[in-house]
């Protein structure tokens, strides 16, 4: 029924940036919140950044001045800017909604598959 599909990640040398994007598509009705997360090996998956319907934002403390979330509505889409990226910001990368399906009620959680940005030093 819903979709979210991420693009943009890739191999960057330090200090570089990388811009993520993430579509939802289906039969969505309205979409509350959207947020970056990622994940390695060694650590649990953990937000990266958030933003609401409003535009209202939260960022890891990790990524605060370096990182950007923005999104548009109309399109359903969601991105990460990054900047001055440091080795340590190596992980997939996971794209989430919370959002409302056409005729359902509630809200639910959706995810991307997920890609791999590698920073190198």
């Amino acid at each position: 029924q819903v979709q979210l599909v991420e693009s943009g990640g890739g191999l960057v040398q330090a200090g570089g940036s990388l811009r993520l994007s993430c579509a939802a598509s289906g039969s969505i009705f309205s979409i509350n919140a959207m947020g970056w997360y990622r994940q390695t090996p060694e650590k649990q998956r953990e937000l990266v950044a958030a933003i609401t319907s409003g535009g209202s934002t939260d960022y890891a403390d990790s990524v605060k001045g370096r990182f950007t979330i923005s999104r548009d509505n109309a399109k359903n889409t969601a991105y990460l800017q990054m900047n001055s990226l440091k080795p340590e910001d190596t992980a997939v990368y996971y794209c989430n909604a919370n959002l409302k399906i056409a005729k359902l009620p509630g809200s639910y959680d959706y995810w991307g598959q997920g890609t791999q940005v590698t920073v190198s030093s």
